[in-house]
C-alpha cells in the first residue's frame, strides 16, 4: 500500500550526508541519537550499529568535549570494520569551534556538523564562533545542520523582537513573537553561513519545540519562507506513549503538508528500554502514512466480546516479532518484501473481509467457534488451518509467500 504519489512535497534542497541524500524529493529519512558517553569509543559504536541496523539511516553523537572529540575517528574505524558505513553527526554546544580545530580527524570523520545558533557565544564571539566551525565545514565539505531550539534560543534576538513587538499598536501573542524569534534565528544563521562560503545544498534546518502546535506553527512558517532540507523533530517528547502521541501528532501533520525531510522521534527510553524503539516508532510513522516502507504491517483488531480468548493477541504479537527478526534476512535476499501486509484477525465479522485487502490473512474463530481459521492469499481464500500450533502453521505460509514473490 502507498499513497505518496497523492501527498504534496515541499521543494527543498537536496543535501548529501555520507552515502545518504535528504531533501529534493528524496524519501524522508529516519534519524536518531546515542546516549552513551562518545569518550568510550566502544560503547558509542555498538549503540550506532544498534541503532543502524534498526534502520536509523543517520545517527547523531554528543561531542562535547575533548574526550569525547578524541574518540570520533576510533568509533568511524570501529563501525567500518563491521562494514556499518552509517553517517555520523557530531553535536555541538558551547565549544564546537575548538574541538573541530583541535581534533581535525574528529572533524574529518563526522559527516555532518549539528549547530546550535543560541549555544555557540554572544555578541562577536558567536559570530566568531560560528564562522569557525562553518569553515571547517566548508573546507572538509560537510553538511551543517544549523538546529534551534526554543529552550536554547538567542536571548538578544528574542528580546529585540518582543521589545519591537511591544511598540506595535496591536502587539502580537507573546507565544507568536517566539515563533518568529525561532524562524528568524534559523534564517539568520543559514544566510550567515551562506556568505562564509556554505553552500545552500550543504545547509539542514530544524527548529525544534516541545509542544505540538508550537512546531507545527513555526516549521510551516519555516516551509514557507525558504527551500533548505528540514529536520523534523518534537524535542523532549517524552516518554512511552505520552511521547510517541505527540511526535506522531506534530509530524503527522506536518509530514501531510509535505513539510519535513528526515525525522526523528525524540523518546525518553523507559529505565533499562531500548534505544531502538524511537528508531521503530519514526519507521511507523513513515509507513503508516504511506511514505516509505520499512517492514511487513501485521493488522490486527482490538479485539471484543467475541474474542475473550488471547489467542489472536499471542499470534498477532509472535508474527510482528517474526516479521521483524526475519528483516535483516529478507532485505538482503527479497528486495520488495517490506510491502507486505499481514492481517491477524479475531472472529469471523470483520476478519474474511480485512484478509481479503491483505496480502496475506487469517481470520481466527471468535469464542465458542468453530476451531478453524481460513487464510486469504491476493485476496483469495487459500487454505483453512486447524490445530494448536496455529502460529508456526502461519508463520511457514508467509515465509512461503514471501520467496515465491521476491524470491
Amino acid at each position: 500500500m502507498s499513497f505518496s504519489a497523492a501527498l504534496p512535497r515541499r521543494k527543498s534542497h537536496a543535501v548529501k550526508v555520507g552515502r545518504s541524500v535528504m531533501g529534493g524529493g528524496h524519501p524522508v529519512l529516519v534519524q536518531s541519537m546515542t546516549n552513551t558517553d562518545t569518550a568510550d569509543a566502544e560503547a558509542t559504536a555498538a549503540q550506532v550499529a544498534e541503532l543502524f541496523l534498526a534502520g536509523s539511516e543517520s545517527v547523531r553523537i554528543t561531542v562535547d568535549r575533548a574526550e569525547a572529540a578524541a574518540q570520533v575517528p576510533r568509533i568511524r574505524e570501529l563501525l567500518d570494520k563491521r562494514g556499518l558505513i552509517v553517517p555520523l553527526t557530531g553535536d555541538f554546544h558551547y565549544n564546537g569551534h575548538t574541538l573541530l580545530k583541535d581534533y581535525p580527524d574528529c572533524a574529518k570523520a563526522l559527516d555532518k556538523y549539528r549547530i546550535n545558533p543560541g549555544n555557540v557565544g554572544f555578541g562577536e564571539k558567536q559570530d566568531r564562533n560560528f564562522a569557525m566551525m562553518i569553515e571547517t565545514a566548508i573546507a572538509l565539505q560537510k553538511a551543517v545542520r544549523i538546529g534551534v531550539n526554543w529552550g536554547s534560543l538567542d536571548q538578544a534576538l528574542l528580546t529585540q523582537l518582543m521589545d519591537e513587538n511591544a511598540k506595535m499598536s496591536q502587539p502580537l501573542p507573546a507565544r507568536q513573537v517566539m515563533h518568529e524569534a525561532i524562524v528568524q534565528s534559523a534564517l539568520h544563521s543559514a544566510a550567515r553561513a551562506q556568505a562564509i562560503g556554505l553552500a545552500a545544498n550543504q545547509i539542514v534546518l530544524s527548529a525544534k519545540c516541545s509542544e505540538v502546535q508550537d512546531l507545527i506553527a513555526v516549521y510551516r512558517l519555516l516551509a514557507a519562507r525558504c527551500e533548505y532540507a528540514l529536520h523534523l523533530g518534537l524535542t523532549e517528547a517524552g516518554m512511552g506513549s505520552k511521547g510517541i502521541v505527540a511526535s506522531t501528532a506534530a509530524m503527522g501533520v506536518l509530514l501531510q503538508e509535505g513539510i519535513g525531510d528526515t525525522i526523528r522521534v525524540s523518546l525518553t527510553p523507559e529505565p533499562g528500554g531500548e534505544r531502538t524503539r524511537e528508531v521503530i516508532v519514526a519507521q511507523e510513522i513513515l509507513q503508516t502514512m504511506g511514505l516509505r516502507a520499512f517492514t511487513p504491517m501485521v493488522i490486527a483488531c482490538p479485539g471484543c466480546g467475541r474474542t475473550t480468548s488471547t489467542v489472536f493477541q499471542e499470534l498477532a504479537r509472535d508474527i510482528q516479532d517474526h516479521v521483524r527478526a526475519r528483516q535483516s534476512e529478507w532485505r538482503a535476499k527479497y528486495p520488495g518484501f517490506e510491502t507486505l501486509t499481514l492481517a491477524v484477525m479475531g472472529c469471523i465479522v470483520n476478519g474474511p473481509g480485512e484478509s481479503k485487502h491483505a496480502d496475506i490473512g487469517i481470520s481466527l474463530p471468535g469464542t465458542g467457534e468453530l476451531p478453524s481459521a481460513p487464510i486469504y492469499m491476493d485476496g483469495k481464500k487459500s487454505t483453512t488451518l486447524r490445530g494448536e500450533n496455529l502460529a508456526e502453521q502461519f508463520k511457514n505460509i508467509v515465509e512461503e509467500y514471501v520467496v515465491r514473490r521476491w524470491g
